[in-house]
């Protein structure tokens, strides 16, 4: 044993009562223990509850609650059997409307704290919320052969730790995924290769603008040696049974390839039947997870982009041009920016699918400086950034170069947006609006979007 685990504090075994005061940005209770910060999984403010250590650390504890003594009016019975291990969610517990306002008061406290800015100081923009169930189009499925546990299993890690669920379904997985986990746990327990497939990457995407209509699904299975011609047989039958695309990894992304259905595209597809608009994308490319939210967003970015037929507009980290068709849509010259060759590639090749001429799309590091790119000597009028959940700092430090009258700023991440909303306030640009979009429903993940103006001196 190691000196550091030795010195590794025992927890308490016996569950204590907790008087939760708030909820922290990730969604967990806060108390406070004999003077000393808990954060508690599971507990609402307001709540008493019996939780039992989880972690120890110098500055904080973590304890996961056990029974709740006192409830708060927003919590409500989880309808997942298995939402208190599983990791896939976090807030199960409370009520979805309770979920958004929480992530709305997350993001004006950042704000607040980066900019001084307080709600009374711009517009708040109305909350987009959808289904909360079976919305997960995306995800990364861990699987692990166990003989002790009857064979494979197949779904999220529990919470803290590297362990499999053991899942029959999911209630956040889109339907036509979530049946089909008992089918591959069973199809998995039955191949030789079974203890080298560590995990299943799961796309899916729409047949027709009808937002009812069937889901498309592929299924990329990373094997860590190669499969013998018998397992890949059972996939490829498996596949050809429920419909589904079926893709193999036998190493890295550059070799995942399809083995069923034989010829065609590798391609799924995604509508946006406000702006009448469609798109084709490989099954490991970046896509929004959630349908019916992404078709909310980009209605929204239109609006407030409020292009003009004939005007300039930048899209910072355009990706496959989610954003990019819909304002060219609108009769605007639009210039995508993306750090991925890749998606430079499925930008032009969206826009041949929809028949749009004129559209631009470069590749370059967006974290770096832009020197002289092409791109970067012109101005334009409108700037839309989409960044990951680094924030823009870098490409923001250089708006100047731009000087666009109008900047959209879609986030996945409020803390980058707040620390990048202080820059731009810095450069002169006025914070208009923000608010909150409901992408990932019982997580505490927030989707936000602000809105900056150039003063006029």
């Amino acid at each position: 044993m190691s000196p550091r685990r030795s010195r590794r504090r025992k927890l308490p075994l016996e569950p204590i009562e907790v008087n939760v005061e708030s909820l922290s940005h990730e969604g967990r209770g806060v108390a406070r223990i004999d003077g000393k910060v808990a954060f508690v999984e599971g507990a609402l403010a307001g709540e008493t509850v019996l939780a039992k250590y989880v972690q120890s650390r110098s500055q904080f504890d973590v304890l996961s609650a056990e029974q709740i003594l006192l409830s708060s009016d927003a919590r409500v019975a989880s309808d997942c059997s298995v939402s208190e291990i599983c990791g896939g969610c976090s807030l199960r517990h409370m009520h979805p409307d309770q979920q958004l306002e929480m992530k709305q008061e997350m993001l004006l406290d950042l704000l607040q704290h980066s900019t001084g800015l307080t709600s009374s100081d711009f517009e708040l923009l109305p909350k987009l919320a959808a289904d909360t169930s079976h919305y997960r189009r995306k995800a990364r499925l861990a699987v692990r052969y166990v003989q002790k546990k009857g064979g494979a299993l197949v779904g999220f890690r529990e919470k803290h730790s590297s362990f499999i669920t053991v899942m029959d379904d999911c209630r956040v997985l889109v339907s036509e995924v979530s049946t089909l986990i008992n089918t591959l746990k069973n199809l998995i327990s039955g191949l030789s290769s079974a203890a080298d497939i560590p995990q299943i990457e799961v796309a899916a995407g729409e047949t027709e603008p009808d937002p009812g209509a069937p889901l498309e699904i592929a299924l990329i299975f990373r094997h860590l040696k190669p499969l013998t011609p018998a397992d890949q047989n059972a996939l490829i039958q498996f596949a050809s049974e429920h419909q589904i695309h079926c893709y193999l990894q036998p190493g890295g992304l550059d070799s995942v390839h399809r083995v069923y259905p034989d010829g065609g595209r590798e391609r799924l597809g995604y509508f946006l039947p406000d702006q009448q608009v469609q798109y084709a994308f490989h099954p490991m490319d970046f896509t929004q997870i959630n349908g019916p939210i992404n078709r909310q967003i980009v209605s929204r970015v239109v609006e407030l982009m409020a292009v003009q037929p004939g005007e300039r507009v930048l899209d910072l980290f355009c990706g496959l041009g989610n954003f990019t068709l819909p304002l060219a849509k609108q009769g605007a010259q639009v210039v995508g920016v993306e750090g991925s060759q890749a998606m430079v590639e499925r930008g032009y090749e969206n826009a041949d699918l929809n028949g749009l001429k004129g559209l631009e799309f470069y590749c370059k590091d967006l974290f770096k400086p832009l020197e002289n790119a092409e791109w970067a000597q012109q101005r334009y009028e409108k700037v839309l950034l989409d960044p990951p959940r680094s924030g823009a700092i870098e490409i923001i430090q250089q708006m100047r170069r731009f000087s666009p009258k109008r900047i959209v700023y879609v986030s996945c991440n409020p803390a980058t947006l707040a620390r990048d909303s202080a820059e731009l306030l810095a450069q002169g640009y006025q914070l208009k609006s923000a608010g909150v979009m409901d992408m990932f429903p019982h997580t505490a993940h927030v989707e936000s979007m602000a809105v900056f103006e150039q003063q006029h001196n």
